[in-house]
């Protein structure tokens, strides 16, 4: 083996390592369980509440409309936090152990 691959592997079976790997799957798994929820709940909304989004608050709109594109305005903000945390944080200590592999 050579000496980047035995680096490699220490910093793989590292306890830091291993806790930046559970911490982006607790993220991306707290995120998408976020956004199904939305989803799954206006979609029941849709099937079980038709009267509560048909309610008009103008002559020609329902409330339907707007808390429809409010989830997808939701999931695009979900999305920007999700990339805002990986930009300084996780891609951030991505880097530090590319560093440390690569360093001679």
């Amino acid at each position: 083996m050579s000496t980047k691959s035995d680096k490699a592997q220490e910093i793989v079976n590292s306890e830091k390592f291993k806790k930046l790997v559970k911490k982006r799957l607790s993220v991306s798994l707290t995120l998408t369980a976020v956004v199904l929820f939305v989803y799954f709940g206006f979609i029941l909304t849709v099937a079980f509440y038709k009267d509560l989004l048909a309610y008009k608050i103008g002559e020609h709109l329902t409330i339907g409309l707007p808390i429809g594109i409010g989830i997808i305005l939701f999931a695009w903000l979900l999305t920007g936090l999700y990339t805002y945390w990986a930009n300084h944080s996780y891609d951030k200590s991505v880097r530090e152990f590319r560093d440390q592999i690569l360093k001679k």
